[in-house]
């Protein structure tokens, strides 16, 4: 284990890492199970598919870090028969040692948690097929360095506080993950501050404000038009 990365338990019992590097945790302190549910599961697959009849859907997350969103959208999919293509950017890959160490495997079924961790590593060289409707792949980039012929109905948009990764939420940042989406396609962050609402609103995108995870007031959803 890193010295810099130790696992902390949150307000929900659920269990994240904390990198003393860049002075944050991985998720809300008030719950990463509660946060990655309610912002990401909830705030951004769910409500794409609740606006289309697709049964298949590409979801683009910045910052795969330990896999939560990814295991938490893959069970869903998994138990409703959509096809999952999910690809992580992530700069800093976590250990499969370290991720084991998380305690998801209580909150997704057994084969989920298992084949991810299983292909997790070779997940960052190419695309694995986690079971027949998850395939995930991890590019292993810098954001900035990402390329993709391939376009997403939902961004989960799930960096470091600006405060610890101002680089992350600047306009160039913003607007190259912003690219990767398909007209209709749903963004979604824990995060909103004017800076960014302006942002995106420059981008064409329609701003909306909905509830926060616990500990947070507000998120932010963000569509973009067909």
């Amino acid at each position: 284990m890193s010295s810099n990365l130790s696992i902390v338990t949150t307000g929900d019992g659920s269990k994240t890492i904390f990198n003393a590097q860049v002075g944050e945790n991985y998720h809300s302190r008030h719950g990463a199970l509660q946060e990655s549910q309610h912002v990401f599961l909830n705030s951004g697959l769910r409500y794409f598919l609740a606006g289309s009849e697709a049964t298949e859907v590409a979801v683009l997350e910045v910052g795969l870090g330990t896999g939560l969103n990814f295991l938490i959208s893959a069970d869903f999919c998994t138990a409703h028969e959509v096809r999952l293509n999910y690809t992580g950017i992530e700069a800093y890959p976590l250990s499969q040692e370290m991720i084991s160490q998380t305690g998801y495997d209580a909150y997704v079924s057994a084969p989920v948690w298992q084949s991810f961790l299983q292909q997790y590593q070779q997940s960052l060289q190419q695309l694995v097929a986690v079971n027949d409707h998850c395939r995930l792949q991890t590019a292993h980039c810098q954001l900035l360095e990402f390329k993709s012929e391939q376009l997403y109905d939902v961004v989960y948009f799930d960096a470091f506080a600006a405060i610890h990764q101002p680089e992350m939420w600047n306009e160039q940042a913003i607007q190259h993950t912003v690219q990767f989406m398909k007209p209709g396609g749903v963004f979604v962050t824990y995060a909103i501050t004017g800076n960014l609402k302006r942002q995106l609103k420059a981008l064409g995108l329609q701003v909306q404000k909905a509830p926060g995870a616990p500990g947070k007031r507000e998120m932010l959803r963000a569509i973009k038009p067909v």
